[in-house]
């Protein structure tokens, strides 16, 4: 990586996240892919192998990565290793019926490079168990290599490798996309957004809308609506707000709560 790139370079704003990873061979796999792209941010979330950034397998895998390997962080929760983040794309091959919209590795590329206030992060699953719903659930988007349908199985570092390709050639102007002429706010943070979600569901379940001990999937259907639209910092402060109004004029008797 040049010394003298910009902050607002996305090879300095995009993050890779690794979500219990189990053999420390993988993650000096995915550290070596990265800088080859010229990469850097990794974070691992609960590993579930010993030591993973000095274990001899890991050194080994990252070959002439060892720097990347060895700034990586450990964090115990997702929601710690995705702060600082304000986009999160889930990388997964299998389809979920609510997940939020599905792009390619190019379509997040091209609007993770286009976007300079963006501080996206990539989110790959543990080797054979993949990403749970739950966190899928809470990205903005998920990516979906496009391999072969009757084989699309690729390894941690392969798909890091892919996702970091496409990233590069992104970066340096290849798939940079014309952005929209008129006002562009602060893109909120999954923190932001989460909070949100929570708020709102608790507004709808004060105004009788959603029953809370039935809730269905009103939530997941929501959630999906809200991450087509790329939610800015002052979009979610209106929609805290109108949540607020509505707790407030919520009857104080909830007795004749009804169903989502």
């Amino acid at each position: 990586m040049n010394p003298t790139e910009p902050v607002s370079s996305l090879f300095k704003r995009l993050r890779f996240v690794l979500v219990e990873t189990s053999r420390a061979g993988n993650v000096g796999s995915v550290a070596r892919a990265l800088k080859t792209m010229g990469f850097s941010d990794l974070v691992l979330v609960s590993p579930r192998c010993d030591d993973p950034l000095h274990d001899p397998e890991a050194v080994a895998f990252a070959s002439g990565a060892i720097d990347v390997l060895e700034g990586a962080r450990i964090v115990d929760s997702l929601a710690d290793a995705l702060d600082g983040c304000n986009f999160a794309a889930a990388v997964s091959a299998r389809l979920r019926e609510f997940s939020p919209p599905v792009w390619s590795p190019r379509e997040f590329s091209a609007h993770a490079a286009g976007t300079d206030d963006l501080r996206p992060a990539l989110i790959l699953g543990n080797e054979r168990f993949g990403l749970p719903n739950q966190i899928v659930e809470q990205c903005n988007v998920l990516i979906n290599i496009p391999a072969n349908p009757d084989y699309a199985s690729l390894n941690l570092s392969q798909a890091a490798q892919v996702l970091a390709y496409e990233c590069r050639l992104a970066a340096q102007g290849e798939n940079r996309t014309q952005q929209g002429i008129g006002f562009h706010g602060e893109a909120a943070s999954v923190a932001q957004i989460e909070g949100m979600y929570a708020h709102l569901e608790e507004a709808l379940v004060a105004i009788g809308f959603l029953n809370a001990d039935n809730p269905r999937k009103l939530m997941p259907r929501l959630k999906r609506l809200f991450a087509r639209t790329q939610l800015e910092t002052e979009e979610v402060n209106i929609l805290r707000g109108i949540a607020r109004q509505m707790l407030k004029a919520a009857p104080a008797n909830d007795d004749d709560a009804g169903h989502d």
